[in-house]
């Protein structure tokens, strides 16, 4: 990045001893000018293009939800979040009461940071403690105290704005890293079965000798009771002799056993870790998957709403023309987007939401008359969901979970109704999905 994609809202003033020298006195910085220079930056003073960055990371979208409304006409359950925050920024460009109340918030709930950085004194001091910063992983109250430090400068305020623009690759490189530590579980687990096998065969080797050796002591004393009086004192030290070397070869073997248990319970530690780290894996692979098949529909289906569709319709949404959809849950703000989605494509759509502030009675008489019906599992309660598909299975009404409330959740499982659709009819038979039954 050559360029920064900001610039500096107040032009510093050059207080060098040099610039000093060559300026006339006239000209020379005043007291006012030099007191200035030793403020925080304030949030309407910052560049325009900052102020996306720091209302996106340093301000929840619950904290802007209950702020913004104050000083516009949004209302505070139908907005979006992205209304929220666009509205947020524009109040922070503005630098009127809005911005100031966004100001005030930002130095009450980032108190201590704006402590901390207070005591860098030169730019490079700030620099030092916005790494530290990263390296702690407390990004937004470090974000806030260096774009408004004082000792700020253009440089340093780019240096910020990139690091916090690559934090997002990190999430690839952590996956990396279990994936690299899952291979070298596996090939420890290799070395270690490998140690076992020769720990198994040494003793099973000491094993045979110490039957030969118990074999050859039972030979010798049945040869020592056959032998004449005189010689018995003899064979009794003889045999002393050979149970003492039994009993150390009995030690040898019982530490050799305890050290390949200790490997097996290594082993067996070893496996679990890899079972576990090769699930949480597949569950990514799963989410990943999920995930770009819904940015993939909402893609679409916003590119024909957009006007790239002649008709103003997806294909993909073919499915919903003169379809009735009952949608349960869910958050207002992503319904509101989902009815025009549903309406845009000629169907028609009935929002409960789950009992918040409609009956729950009113939930059966809703579902007669409905195509299918789709819930939110992150968005509704267990008691709605419950008594929703009993009342499905009863009136023989199709029901689809949707993995989140948002918009891209069901716009991928539309998309995927209508393939299905679609597969069925080109196949030369009747389509195994029914409009009221699924």
């Amino acid at each position: 990045m050559h360029a920064p994609p900001f610039r500096l809202a107040r032009p510093g003033i050059d207080t060098s001893i040099g610039s000093a020298q060559r300026a006339d006195p006239c000209c020379a910085p005043s007291k006012a000018q030099l007191a200035d220079l030793k403020r925080r930056t304030r949030l309407a003073e910052l560049d325009a293009h900052l102020h996306c960055s720091i209302i996106g990371t340093c301000l929840s979208t619950h904290e802007l939800r209950k702020l913004v409304p104050k000083f516009t006409d949004l209302d505070r359950q139908r907005a979006t979040d992205l209304e929220i925050h666009h509205t947020a920024v524009e109040l922070a460009i503005e630098g009127g009461a809005g911005g100031k109340a966004l100001q005030k918030a930002l130095d009450e709930r980032y108190a201590g940071a704006l402590r901390l950085f207070d005591k860098a004194k030169d730019p490079d001091a700030v620099l030092a403690l916005w790494k530290e910063a990263l390296k702690s992983g407390d990004i937004p109250p470090a974000y806030w105290a260096l774009m408004t430090h004082p000792q700020t400068t253009m440089s340093v305020r780019q240096s910020a704005f990139g690091d916090l623009h690559m934090l997002s690759h990190l999430v690839g490189a952590a996956n990396r890293a279990d994936i690299r530590r899952l291979v070298a579980l596996e090939e420890d687990n290799a070395t270690l079965r490998t140690k076992i096998d020769r720990q198994q065969s040494r003793l099973q080797e000491m094993s045979l000798q110490r039957d030969a050796a118990a074999q050859e002591l039972e030979t010798r004393a049945a040869h020592a009771k056959a032998q004449d009086a005189g010689t018995d004192d003899a064979l009794r030290a003889e045999v002393h002799l050979l149970r003492e070397a039994l009993t150390a070869r009995d030690k040898r073997l019982a530490l050799h056993t305890n050290r390949r248990e200790a490997a097996e319970q290594r082993v067996a530690a070893e496996q679990e870790s890899a079972r576990a780290l090769r699930a949480r894996l597949d569950e990514m692979d799963a989410l990943v998957k999920t995930l770009q098949a819904e940015a993939s529909a909402l893609e679409r289906t916003l590119q024909a709403t957009a006007g790239d569709d002649p008709s103003g319709r997806s294909a993909s949404l073919a499915i919903l023309e003169r379809m009735r959809i009952v949608y349960v849950g869910g958050r207002p703000g992503s319904n509101a987007a989902i009815r025009r989605i549903v309406e845009s494509a000629g169907g028609e759509m009935a929002v409960h939401d789950g009992g918040i502030e409609d009956r729950k009675g009113l939930l059966a008489a809703a579902l007669p008359g409905a195509d299918i019906v789709v819930f939110p599992v992150d968005c509704i309660d267990h008691d709605s969901m419950n008594m929703l598909k009993r009342v499905c299975e009863r009136g023989h009404i199709a029901w689809y979970p949707l993995r989140t409330a948002s918009v891209a959740s069901f716009v991928e499982l539309i998309g995927r109704l209508n393939a299905d659709a679609q597969t069925n009819t080109q196949s030369g038979g009747a389509p195994r999905f029914c409009l009221r039954h699924g």
